[in-house]
């Protein structure tokens, strides 16, 4: 018999966050999210999404062994924004058991219908630079940092709880030529121009990013607002974010683009991958954990692709072009072996024909499930 614990407890919260450490103690390929910013989603203080989210954490035991977590949230930004009244499932690992699975999504499931909810969908987390999407396929591959390792049979427990596929993700390996098209620059110098447009330019890291994260998060908002999952950034969920991801910017995989009177118009960025420093201290920020991610930060051979944003008024003019060439231009110089891309959603075609324009795998693809009530 399965018994569920709703998470109430500060013991309960790290048992919730330290549970996926155990089941994938053995797997090469799975990277654990800092496990200060796994702890501190319980923290009402600390996690601004509370703002606009409701969510509860629940955790499974069999024979009095803990076997399977899952959270729940309301997001309600989202629910405003598409009219529907649907719940997130979250953070769901279990071990391969069906029985173990079925209690944890009733769980999510009964809750949601006590919040008059009528629709349950995910993995999604509280915002889109939160985790989502279920592995279904590159197994074979290392994690992000940015997104989640899960085994294989995470699908087949899932689906035989009554969910069905809703929208799948699919991931590039991304690899730099040995030197940048002459065509290319004169490209991006001409499409600059002709708009009058510019690079902006810092030497401070924090000056920049303070300088520019408002226009920044202006244009990810306006182009990637009617996606799917996408809810606004407010600013104080702003700040949490800039907050999370300062200590791993580097200035050189930064783009933003500027128009005469300095009004962002368009950005694009990169990161360098945390993923080894990350697993070897298991998601803890030890004083090691810290040097390694500070020497993954400053000597990596592979880098993350964050998001690329280009304002509506202008969307299809090559400013995407002159963000890549930038990147591409310092992963050459820096000899990175490949970038890694974020989520591009199986519709997005745009960004899939953009990487056809390099040397490219498509090596990874998430899924978005969903059950009616």
């Amino acid at each position: 018999m399965i018994k569920i614990e709703e998470v109430k407890t500060k013991k309960q919260q790290k048992l919730f966050v330290d549970f996926p450490t155990k089941l994938y103690k053995n797997c090469a390929n799975y990277v654990h999210p800092l496990r200060c910013d796994e702890l501190n989603l319980f923290n009402r203080k600390k996690n601004v999404s509370y703002d606009d989210c409701d969510a509860i954490y629940f955790l499974a035991y069999k024979n009095n062994l803990l076997v399977g977590r899952i959270a729940g949230i309301v997001q309600k930004l989202y629910n405003q924004k598409t009219g529907e009244a649907r719940v997130r499932f979250s953070r769901f690992d279990a071990v391969n058991d069906q029985e173990v699975a079925d209690a944890l999504f009733n769980a999510v499931e009964n809750w949601a219908k006590e919040n008059k909810m009528n629709t349950v969908h995910g993995p999604l987390g509280f915002n889109d630079l939160d985790r989502e999407g279920l592995l279904i396929g590159g197994f074979d591959y290392m994690s992000t940092f940015e997104e989640q390792y899960n085994f294989p049979y995470y699908q087949t427990l899932i689906e035989k709880c009554g969910y069905g596929k809703e929208i799948d993700w699919l991931e590039y390996k991304i690899f730099p030529p040995k030197e940048l098209d002459p065509r290319v620059c004169r490209l991006s110098e001409a499409v600059l121009k002709r708009y009058k447009l510019k690079l902006a330019i810092g030497k401070s890291t924090k000056k920049f990013i303070d300088h520019y994260k408002q226009g920044i998060f202006e244009v990810l908002d306006e182009a990637y607002g009617s996606l799917y999952g996408v809810v606004p950034f407010t600013e104080k969920l702003r700040d949490q974010i800039i907050s999370q991801f300062k200590l791993f910017i580097k200035l050189k995989y930064v783009v933003v683009i500027v128009d005469e009177s300095d009004k962002v118009v368009a950005f694009g960025f990169a990161l360098p991958s945390l993923s080894n420093a990350i697993r070897k201290s298991k998601g803890r920020l030890t004083p090691f954990g810290i040097i390694r991610l500070l020497r993954a930060v400053n000597h990596c051979k592979v880098a993350d692709f964050g998001l690329v944003g280009v304002r509506t008024e202008y969307q299809g003019k090559g400013l995407t072009a002159v963000i890549l060439k930038h990147i591409m231009g310092v992963m050459i110089k820096d000899k990175l072996e490949y970038c890694e891309t974020n989520l591009n959603l199986e519709d997005n075609l745009k960004i899939q024909q953009t990487w056809k324009n390099f040397d490219h795998v498509q090596h990874k693809e998430r899924r978005c499930f969903i059950k009616k009530l």
